[in-house]
């Protein structure tokens, strides 16, 4: 069977981000640039205004209103221009990011459920909201903001030398000085950066050290001590952090002083007394100077901040890049359908599993879940129990081996047929900022008012979200916020919607509160009567009644059979039953009623 194996895709950077938008980007970009040379316009005609008007002899009233006019004509085409160059960046914008938003989530929609399981719900959230927002600034407000930032000057200049190139170049001297100054500035924190990040990551982890220990240290008496390292720490990173941040605050206010509207008056000032005395200059070519030439160096200290949202927007375009980068989940060129006949059997063959080369998880595993039976996974933290389980709703692909559900390996079978076909209930429930109703709707969109209330029946959570003030209607996170336990049930309401024959079931009453747990038990056993379950069990005494018991240990099944037949083998499994029962998780008489629903539902099938 060929499959359409997901090619890896390169990280995209803001470049091939802004593809989509470039040529509006690119127009409003021209247009900014015009308006930017127009802008010098009005106040050349100050300056010009002001030569008519001081010059020896009679005023050339006809030269003064064509100036006036210009300079009139020149505010209105100025805006005109920023108003449809800003209309045609945020136009850009709202395309961009809609574009991006969608290829986020197309692209998420497609990779393997496993690939979240190493991030964060919030690393995600953060890429599709606060980074796509972050690049929204520099779409729609930074890139214009910079380009009149730096035409601005160039056009300024330009008027300045056609005025007199001397006088110019005098008006130059400031403007250098603290350019270079600023960018020795900038190298110098530059150079700073990666000692800043190394004493960031050492004053955060002593904190967590100091937090996460607290309750250690106080009960063998050495929180001072330990009190006394958290504040040594904290006073190293201030000492730190104010040297490297004095360095460059001296740099940026001598940058600022020589860049300030006083400094370049002066200078101007200086220098143009000078010249005039001299008879180089005339005095009335002194004012465009005086007038133009105090704003030169507004602009060039703004480049500042609008590269800072250019470098802030390049962070964020690289993590959403790397979002649209991840590989997706390989689909069947030509899907088959398995082969349900009397029952669905799930097979894993010669199975193996390692998240990279040097990280094996899964070994060798053979292991059969014949149709209708409950098969139990057991072993120590880290055994590849978690990892085994994934295999089967394809959160990964095995690196070797398959796992086949009707005799058809699951990468030649449609995702959307497949979670038609295997449905789990995992220990971190999540619970969507939804009506209680549609959360549990999510196996089923179309399911109706007394379907939904069927399951959540036969989940024992009815009765819970009828007595909210809005039932069903309720608002998850708003209106209601369910226990451990409470949420556990939503979730087997959801997998009992959604009806399917093989069930894969992580320890659902891991994080239930001991009044809730028999009725999650009792709905566990609802789930599983009559369907092909697969679970992971951390209390032997949960699984003592289910059809097979395999163990793991490091990734490879060590034994497999009934409770009882494990234990009068006296391999591992009886080790760790023993173990469990000192520590009081044993078989019980209490812990026998509780915990063996789910032999029980495949008893009562």
């Amino acid at each position: 069977m060929k499959t359409e194996q997901a090619r890896p895709s390169a990280a995209l950077g803001l470049g091939e981000l802004l593809r989509p938008v470039r040529p509006r980007l690119g127009t409003a970009i021209g247009l900014q640039a015009v308006a930017a040379v127009v802008a010098v316009v009005p106040f050349a005609a100050v300056a010009e205004l002001a030569r008519v008007l001081l010059a020896v002899g009679p005023v050339d009233r006809g030269r003064t209103w064509t100036v006036a006019a210009i300079a009139a004509g020149a505010l209105v085409v100025w805006l005109l221009l920023t108003t449809v160059a800003a209309a045609l960046a945020h136009h850009a914008d709202l395309d961009f990011q809609l574009s991006v938003r969608r290829r986020l989530i197309d692209r998420l929609g497609r990779v393997p459920l496993g690939w979240f399981t190493d991030r964060g719900a919030g690393g995600v959230g953060k890429a599709v909201q606060h980074d796509v927002d972050a690049m929204h600034h520099l779409v729609a407000h930074s890139l214009l903001n910079l380009t009149a930032s730096a035409v601005t000057p160039l056009a300024t200049l330009v008027y300045l030398f056609w005025v007199d190139w001397r006088m110019a170049l005098v008006l130059l001297i400031p403007i250098v000085i603290g350019v270079a100054l600023f960018i020795r500035m900038m190298v110098r924190l530059d150079a700073g950066t990666a000692a800043y990040d190394e004493a960031q990551q050492r004053i955060v982890s002593s904190v967590i050290e100091f937090v996460e220990g607290i309750a250690v240290v106080k009960m063998f008496g050495q929180a001072k001590r330990a009190h006394r390292r958290y504040t040594q720490a904290a006073d190293d990173f201030a000492t730190f952090f104010i040297a490297w941040i004095s360095r460059g605050y001296r740099a940026t206010a001598a940058s600022a002083l020589v860049l300030s509207p006083i400094t370049v008056l002066l200078t101007v000032l200086a220098g143009g007394t000078a010249l005039v005395s001299a008879g180089h200059l005339d005095a009335l070519d002194l004012l465009p100077f005086a007038i133009v030439g105090l704003g030169l160096a507004a602009p060039l200290q703004a480049l500042d901040y609008h590269g800072h949202d250019m470098e802030l927007a390049g962070a964020a375009a690289k993590r959403v890049g790397a979002l649209l980068a991840a590989p997706e989940l390989a689909v069947p060129a030509e899907p088959r359908q398995p082969d349900s006949g009397e029952g669905i059997r799930v097979e894993f063959s010669g199975v193996g599993f390692a998240y990279d080369a040097d990280r094996p998880v899964l070994s060798d595993i053979d292991l059969v879940l014949e149709s209708g039976t409950v098969t139990a996974l057991v072993g120590t933290s880290g055994s590849g129990k978690t990892t085994l389980a994934k295999l089967l709703p394809r959160f990964f692909d095995p690196t070797a081996g398959t796992v086949a559900i009707g005799g058809v390996d699951l990468r030649d079978v449609a995702p959307d047929q497949l979670y038609r076909l295997v449905s789990f209930v995992l220990q971190d429930v999540q619970l969507l900022n939804a009506s209680v109703r549609d959360n549990i709707r999510l196996a089923d969109p179309g399911a109706d008012e007394e379907t939904v209330r069927r399951a959540a029946r036969a989940a024992a959570i009815d009765e819970r979200i009828s007595s909210l003030p809005r039932g069903y209607d309720s608002v998850v996170g708003r209106d209601v916020r369910f226990s451990g336990g409470e949420a556990q049930r939503l979730s087997i309401a959801r997998a009992i919607l959604a009806d399917t024959p093989i069930v894969v079931l992580d320890e659902a009453t891991a994080h239930a509160d001991p009044e809730s747990e028999a009725k999650v038990q009792d709905a566990l056993s609802e789930l599983a009567a009559g369907r092909t379950v697969l679970v992971i069990a951390h209390r032997l005494a949960s699984v003592v009644g289910v059809d097979r018991i395999v163990v793991l240990e490091h990734g490879r099944m060590v034994e497999q059979g009934t409770h009882e037949e494990l234990l009068a083998a006296g391999g591992r499994y009886a080790q760790m039953w023993r173990l469990q029962e000192q520590a009081g998780l044993g078989d019980d008489a209490d812990d026998r009623d509780t915990h063996t629903e789910l032999g029980a539902a495949k008893e009562g099938r």
